[in-house]
């Protein structure tokens, strides 16, 4: 979809956190340079890939792009003689392939811009800056007070929101901040006039729709509206808002203090760094890694969490919870970006809890982007890797409690504790909280409605990608196991073990066959031996009349004292051999029979 374009009916719109992967599937060498083929896949589905081709001109452009971010890249290095030997060509692959790792790993910068343009150039293609300003001078021609500045590039880590510096004509001191993504401002006559009377520092957020927009535009534009009418003492007001069917427009005053990651990560102290430099720049790699102190561990985590129970209760979704979206003012902190759910914005740590099959609502989703921040506001840098299996030593043992009951491995498992029963830990139980500012924050019950229900359809699109990467875990797991040395190993043995089972068991089953057929042929012979009875003579009653009957069969021959008589339950064959050896004619009696079948004549 186009830049600023209104996404069609039912078009599933892109979602810029799914994670990216590419792998080096060949190099084909050229005339003077050689290209590598790239497999570029995006989340889990294959079908979801795409090709692309890259000199190594073309890495050594990103890398120099990136190095904004001060961190140290494994980028092969160049070599101007002997670059199209096979042997060289095949070991700058390798090194490539590891650089592509490292940059699509880092959560930072495979989400800027340069990276998704390397990487997707069809998605990611538009200079979304210069359309941006574009717009945003065609509107100021109107209003000849106010004069764009510069472009404030990159300072925010979403890619469709670009922010500009502002300024008023006849008042060089003051100036504003505008930030722009995606939007018309011919969709907001309305901004014109408030614009006129307004001449204190804003920000202004201007922001694409995300691919979990449930709410009607109708419902949109109220609920971004009613943002304007809310306070509560932890929530950053908001001064104007309006949106429209492709985008929303939110203004907020200034605050040249910064953020909550400002603080943690200590930048207009340590590196001199401005609020609008790049977040790259600013946040990829602090000089100086420090947590803050434990009161303001304190005090920060329970006005954090005393806001996300209040949107709790009040039914309103959240999910975007970071430390660039605490403002700070004095020892308070403030909750930024409440539009951004109800845009259908992705989360920036969406990456992280689409592994979890237990974070499975918003309410988890907060608990668990807490679970982060605190981890920055102890340590002065983000985890390297969720879950956490060991925490270094904290400035108290009730940190690492909180810490363990949301990061470690048995919370994933097993859960997390909810925000009521967070504020009941030790660690913020005792933390009083002085803050009078009056509450005004009414959602009409037919809001209300709407945000129920886009509030279940945004955790029913997180199950069902839950499964799917599940699905796909095991599926990897069970190919990954089957596929190992040690497997291959085990399975040739037991193929040994069954074949050798095999063969013994057909042994024992031919012999067995073959004995039975020998005992049904040669029954009498292997009998056991006995002596031979004597014949039964002709009966000689007198007067008999009768037929009389045959002779009886010949007798057994006597046996042969010299051979060992053989067990009952010798083999069949051994006994039928040895009767057949040992058989001798000359044993056999002569018997004389009386044959009287044949007629007489008188």
């Amino acid at each position: 979809m186009a830049f600023m374009e209104k996404p069609p009916a039912g078009k599933v719109l892109l979602d810029d956190t799914v994670p990216l992967s590419a792998v080096i599937e060949a190099s084909q060498s050229l005339q003077s340079h050689t290209e590598y083929i790239i497999r570029v896949q995006r989340g889990i589905s294959m079908e979801n890939s795409w090709q692309i081709i890259r000199r190594y001109s073309d890495f050594d452009l990103l890398n120099n792009s990136l190095q904004i971010s001060a961190l140290s890249l494994p980028l092969p290095p160049k070599k101007l003689i002997g670059n199209m030997d096979r042997e060289f060509i095949a070991e700058r692959q390798k090194g490539l392939q590891n650089y592509l790792n490292v940059i699509t790993s880092n959560h930072m910068l495979s989400s800027c811009e340069l990276v998704k343009k390397f990487l997707d150039p069809n998605n990611y293609s538009v200079n979304y800056t210069e359309i941006a300003l574009q717009h945003v001078s065609m509107f100021f021609r109107s209003e000849p007070k106010w004069e764009v500045v510069e472009p404030l590039k990159d300072i925010g880590w979403r890619i469709r929101k670009k922010y500009f510096l502002m300024k008023i004509k006849n008042q060089q001191k003051e100036r504003l901040a505008l930030s722009w993504a995606s939007f018309l401002l011919e969709s907001f006559p309305e901004l014109a006039t408030f614009l006129r009377f307004f001449l204190y520092a804003l920000l202004f957020i201007m922001a694409d729709l995300g691919p979990d927009k449930y709410l009607s535009d109708k419902d949109l534009q109220f609920a971004v509206k009613f943002l304007s009418s809310c306070s509560h003492p932890y929530i950053y007001k908001v001064t104007f808002a309006t949106a429209s069917e492709s985008s929303a427009l939110v203004i907020r005053p200034f605050s040249e203090k910064g953020t909550l990651k400002d603080l943690i990560y200590k930048q207009f102290i340590f590196l001199k760094a401005k609020p609008k430099d790049p977040c790259l720049k600013k946040y990829c790699n602090p000089k100086k890694i420090q947590g803050l102190e434990l009161q303001q561990i304190k005090t920060f985590g329970r006005q954090i969490l005393e806001v996300l129970k209040f949107l709790h209760e009040k039914g309103f979704p959240y999910g975007h919870l970071h430390a660039a979206n605490v403002m700070l003012e004095g020892e308070t902190c403030r909750l930024l970006d409440l539009e951004n759910s109800l845009l259908g914005l992705p989360s920036f740590y969406r990456s992280y809890f689409t592994q979890f099959r237990k974070i499975n609502t918003l309410e988890a989703v907060d608990v668990h982007c807490f679970g982060h921040l605190l981890y920055e506001m102890t340590y002065g840098r983000p985890p390297d890797s969720v879950p956490v299996d060991g925490f270094p030593p904290a400035p108290s043992t009730s940190v690492v409690a909180v810490l363990e009951s949301i990061l470690s491995p048995e919370a994933m498992k097993n859960g997390m504790p909810t925000v009521s029963r967070l504020l009941q830990m030790p660690l913020f139980s005792d933390v009083l909280l002085t803050n009078s500012e009056k509450t005004q924050f009414k959602i009409p019950t037919k809001l209300k409605e709407a945000l129920k229900t886009a509030k279940e359809c945004i955790e029913k699109r997180l199950v069902e990608e839950q499964k799917l990467i599940h699905q796909h875990r095991r599926l990897t797991r069970a190919q990954s196991h089957h596929g190992s040395e040690e497997e291959k190993k085990r399975r040739k043995i037991l193929a040994r073990k069954k074949s050798k089972h095999s063969a013994f068991e057909s042994g024992e089953e031919q012999t067995m066959k073959y004995s039975n057929s020998n005992n049904s042929a040669g029954s009498g012979a292997s009998s056991p031996l006995t002596s031979p009875s004597s014949p039964v003579p002709p009966s000689t009653t007198a007067g008999a009349s009768t037929i009389p009957s045959p002779p009886p069969p010949p007798g057994a021959p006597p046996p042969n004292l010299d051979v060992p008589m053989q067990p009952a339950n010798s083999t069949s064959r051994g006994a039928l051999l040895s009767s057949i050896q040992n058989f001798q004619k000359g044993a056999l009696k002569k018997t004389e029979t009386c044959d009287h079948s044949a007629p007489r004549i008188s």
